[in-house]
């Protein structure tokens, strides 16, 4: 029955993911980053249960992948693609208000449907990548998923006027797009949060990590999410010098 538990798990976060698909669409982009979380939640547990258990298999790795894709594959698309709608210039010249008609959307929201498509080039690199054990090679799915859904919240619940107009921009929304794409497939090598043990030997940057993202949330509320991600990149990065002058030395 153990063997089980993994997959559940990971089958919870394909629910989270689907029901969150459910509100994207609806543009009910809240409650879609609500169940998102969730699954991104059910995902770190289920590779944690799977390692306690010790009921690694490939099947959980290929299930893991199939449900990553939804939560954070098409979940993240489909919400960039609505923050391209909410802008007033999306047209480029292309006839903007006719497309409208035909479809109900603007020709640019498109363009944030790409995201959908790096997420799903990464994932199945990483099911044939045998370098990603210990760490990652690009931008995880989780934390970029975690990036773009931070967005839509920062415009309802910080309501600053500043910020606001920052993100519903259409340069910063092509930049981020074309920013997360980029990484999600990028060479720079990034930490894990895969804890063999919790001794404080071996995970300070982990726990360094963690304790800095509790402190910014506590601070800037939604806000943090995305100097999180910037600080789990930036410290990776350090920690990648750090440990090859160790090597070296």
């Amino acid at each position: 029955m153990k063997k089980h538990i993994p997959n559940i798990i990971t089958l919870l976060n394909l629910l989270c993911g689907t029901i969150a698909v459910l509100f994207a669409v609806k543009n009910e982009l809240e409650t879609a980053a609500i169940f998102a979380f969730s699954g991104i939640v059910f995902d770190f547990f289920d590779g944690l249960a799977a390692r306690a258990l010790k009921v690694q298999s490939e099947l959980g790795v290929q299930l893991d992948s199939l449900a990553d894709m939804v939560t954070c594959g098409v979940v993240p698309g489909i919400v960039m693609f609505q923050l391209f709608n909410l802008l007033s210039d999306t047209s480029f010249g292309w006839g903007n208000e006719n497309w409208l008609d035909k479809t109900g959307f603007a020709p640019l929201s498109v363009f944030g449907l790409f995201i959908t498509l790096a997420s799903a080039y990464r994932l199945a690199k990483f099911n044939i990548d045998e370098n990603q054990v210990s760490s990652f090679i690009g931008l995880p799915t989780p934390a970029n998923t975690l990036f773009i859904l931070s967005l839509p919240l920062i415009l309802s619940y910080q309501r600053n006027d500043l910020i606001n107009s920052i993100i519903i921009n259409k340069w910063f929304l092509i930049i981020i797009t074309v920013i997360s794409c980029y990484m999600l497939n990028s060479k720079i090598q990034l930490f894990a949060f895969k804890f063999k043990n919790w001794q404080l030997k071996g995970n300070a940057v982990k726990y360094f990590f963690l304790l800095l993202s509790l402190i910014g949330i506590i601070l800037l509320k939604f806000a943090a999410i995305p100097l999180i991600i910037i600080a789990y990149v930036i410290t990776s990065l350090v920690d990648g010098v750090a440990l090859k002058n160790k090597k070296s030395s």
